[in-house]
């Protein structure tokens, strides 16, 4: 009798028939997050960089990559990672903006008031503007507000910083200072 319920269930799990045993439920990747909506963030690369590190053994080469994310609806995120390729350093630093997304003050289509901030030895100057002026800005700024959803603004790289991490790094900074008042 022992024998015979052992025969079974081994010929159930033999490759050969083409019989497949059902999974538990819970178990596997499959259909994993088919459920969910999608999201409206979209996602821009800002910067990407070669890097080594040297050791007795000799150089070991990454890429940093910056990554900002945005809804266009006021929320913006900027992420900085590094990995052995290209695209797993993209992967990793998209990641890291979708989980380190702000909200904006935005009034208008502009900013609420004028902010000044520095950030290391980047410093950044943002003003409102006028409806139908539009995005007065460069580089960095201007991928960052364009993903927030600032359609009128003009910025002011006042430093002479020409290094993108920290220009959008001191705009986020200056954006997070933002209020509206009530």
């Amino acid at each position: 009798m022992a024998e015979e319920i052992k025969k079974q269930t081994t010929k159930e799990f033999k490759k050969d028939d083409g019989f497949r045993p059902l999974r538990k439920p819970g178990f596997g990747r499959a259909g994993f997050g088919k459920d969910r909506p999608k999201d409206d963030i979209q996602t821009k690369l800002l910067d990407l960089n070669r890097v080594t590190r040297v050791t007795g053994g000799g150089k070991r080469m990454r890429f940093r990559a910056v990554v900002i994310a945005g809804d266009k609806k006021g929320k913006i995120g900027i992420g900085v990672d590094k990995g052995k390729d290209v695209s797993q350093a993209v992967e990793k630093a998209t990641r890291m903006a979708r989980n380190n997304l702000i909200t904006v003050a935005i009034l208008k289509e502009t900013i609420p008031h004028e902010v000044e901030v520095k950030y290391g030895p980047a410093k950044i100057l943002l003003k409102p503007q006028k409806k139908g002026r539009g995005l007065v800005a460069g580089g960095a700024v201007r991928a960052i507000c364009e993903l927030a959803g600032i359609k009128n603004i003009s910025s002011k790289i006042l430093s002479g910083s020409k290094n993108k991490l920290n220009n959008a790094r001191a705009t986020m900074e200056a954006l997070k200072k933002l209020k509206v008042n009530k």
